[in-house]
């Protein structure tokens, strides 16, 4: 796949005091970046070369999550509810040619005038990776920046709280939370933490607390070859598990 063709993976929800089993996954393909050579001999190119490569970061005022308008890659990736065009969780990734240094700069300036407050506890800061969480007016946030060849990778989240305690996916504090759905058309059972969670095709989703940490889980549908993964569950995040209508598990999707 070419590297500047981002496809966003959308998987919706319903609000309820049980989640249905029947999501839908929608791809869509949201980020098509464009490539230009400048000549080397060219007298006009230089002030555009020299913008290109300049300390200065400018944000650009039509992404959903603050981004400078200078970029290498960058994509968005969206977890909805079903009927809400608020999103559960919004994932911004970007790939500048930029600082590190620079680019936090810009982030603590942009997140502070959307009234992101930074948290000190945690927070991680060095000369080739930064790792801080925020509260933002929808929910928690986090920025990580990582630096790359000769530029920095963005990994900016946002999650709103509401939406997610009105879809019956939000965290009791301190856990995390586990989401497991069956749009098949056959009987699929998930072990987990000592735990063996059977569903019905066509039946509701459940959804299991866990204290945060490490788990292997197994997924296994008659007739299909048993699903075996290992999930890192932080204190605050949802995790989901389907069974697609093909008997096959779907890759697990971070819902909040």
């Amino acid at each position: 796949m070419n590297r500047n063709l981002l496809e966003s993976e959308m998987r919706t929800v319903r609000p309820g005091a049980q989640v249905p089993a029947h999501w839908r996954a929608v791809a869509c393909g949201l980020v098509l970046l464009a490539s230009c050579m400048l000549a080397a001999g060219a007298g006009a190119g230089l002030p555009h070369l020299t913008a290109l490569f300049s300390a200065e970061l400018t944000p650009d005022p039509a992404t959903r999550l603050p981004a400078p308008t200078r970029y290498s890659y960058r994509g968005i990736h969206t977890t909805v509810v079903q009927g809400v065009e608020t999103p559960l969780r919004t994932k911004l990734e970007a790939t500048v040619p930029a600082e590190l240094g620079n680019v936090l700069a810009f982030y603590r300036t942009e997140l502070g005038k959307l009234g992101w407050q930074e948290q000190h506890d945690g927070a991680v800061v060095s000369a080739d990776h930064v790792q801080l969480a925020f509260v933002s007016p929808l929910g928690p946030g986090m920025l990580a920046l990582d630096r790359k060849d000769s530029g920095t990778t963005i990994n900016l989240v946002q999650k709103n709280a509401s939406v997610a305690t009105n879809a019956n996916v939000m965290p009791e504090p301190g856990q995390a939370k586990l989401v497991f759905a069956n749009i098949s058309e056959t009987d699929a059972t998930l072990t987990i933490n000592d735990r063996t969670i059977k569903r019905a095709a066509g039946s509701y989703a459940v959804s299991l607390d866990l204290q945060p940490g490490r788990y292997s889980y197994e997924v296994s549908v008659p007739g299909h070859p048993a699903t075996t993964n290992i999930l890192n569950f932080a204190a605050g995040d949802t995790w989901e598990l389907t069974v697609g209508r093909d008997g096959e598990a779907w890759s697990p999707l971070l819902l909040y």
